[in-house]
């Protein structure tokens, strides 16, 4: 499989172990600058994810509470009716989101009616004026061409960690096929949507190496997700500690210094943060949160509450909608 790769020299493992390991001080007042430069600080994109799809999932992710090797009482439901995506949509478009995020528990799209529905739903959420991404597994270069002419704006895939850490959270599915489903999506012209999540017994070194990967895609990653792992009773990562809120900070300032253009996600786990946590990733480079009660099957801070941050923080959802690739 051929990658392609930044050829910057910066982006070497060491360099961005360098930067990682900076004083926090000096990598919080350098990301913050970067980020200035880019983007305007005041601004927080808000977007919402619906999960047309629950449960039932065939890979064995150790964190998913959606994977059907654990009893986490996950129901597994079918997919959504279209009217009720929409339904969804208007309703995430009223509360102020900018962009709109379809998730299907599946291990691959498989071409064939339930895609043939799922694009459908593609094509009713951009007649809406809205970012649309999905996350729906692996995808083939012709899947991926299909969602493209459908209208889909962005395609979520994480890698979820270093290549060397992934046999320990994953066996049912090759770290290469997800960077090939990255691939899929960039050739078809759809913009990249991909991060990780942190806390699940990794290393620094192997959020070191996992920075390193995202960077040096080629181009880089438009949006960049980064997750705190919510520990679900029944996965075999039920009993992780929480990782600390300054380790977060960290991972998003150096994300900002090697990738300055791209959006930052704070994703999963704001839940468990609190408004300072948060404060402190948004200084550091972040830029962009999921609204709305839930993430897929977890929880999320209440609408109320994010709009009582920003208020307080002096902040507001961006108002952007980044135009279609070409």
């Amino acid at each position: 499989m051929t990658m392609s790769i930044h050829n910057d020299s910066s982006l070497s493992i060491n360099k961005i172990k360098n930067i990682y390991h900076l004083p926090m001080t000096d990598l919080l007042h350098r990301a913050h600058q970067v980020h200035r430069e880019n983007f305007d600080p005041h601004k927080i994109q808000t977007s919402m994810l619906l999960s047309i799809k629950t449960g039932g999932c065939p890979e064995n992710c150790s964190y998913c509470p959606q994977s059907a090797h654990y009893q986490t009482g996950v129901e597994k439901e079918k997919l959504m009716e279209l009217d009720d995506v929409v339904s969804a949509a208007k309703a995430a478009k009223a509360k102020g989101a900018t962009r709109f995020c379809m998730g299907a528990a599946w291990r691959e799209v498989r071409d064939g009616p339930l895609f043939d529905r799922v694009l459908g739903m593609v094509k009713a959420v951009r007649k809406l004026d809205m970012e649309v991404c999905c996350t729906l597994g692996m995808l083939t270069k012709s899947q991926a061409q299909k969602l493209k002419e459908a209208g889909l704006y962005a395609y979520n895939h994480n890698i979820d960690c270093s290549e060397n850490f992934y046999p320990n959270i994953i066996t049912t599915r090759k770290y290469e096929d997800r960077i090939q489903t990255i691939h899929n999506v960039r050739e078809a012209g759809i913009t990249v949507c991909t991060g990780g999540i942190l806390g699940m017994g990794e290393t620094e070194q192997d959020r070191i190496e996992f920075l390193h990967q995202l960077a040096v895609f080629d181009p880089q990653p438009e949006s960049v997700t980064i997750n705190k792992l919510i520990p679900i009773p029944g996965t075999p990562l039920e009993k992780q500690k929480t990782v600390p809120t300054l380790e977060v900070v960290r991972v998003v300032a150096t994300a900002r210094l090697i990738m300055p253009k791209s959006m930052i996600r704070l994703s999963a786990g704001r839940e468990g943060m609190t408004e300072s946590d948060q404060f402190l990733c948004f200084f550091a480079g972040a830029n962009s949160i999921f609204i709305g009660d839930k993430l897929l099957t977890s929880a999320n801070p209440d609408l109320s509450e994010d709009q009582q941050m920003f208020e307080r923080l002096n902040l507001s959802s961006s108002d952007k909608v980044a135009q279609q690739p070409s």
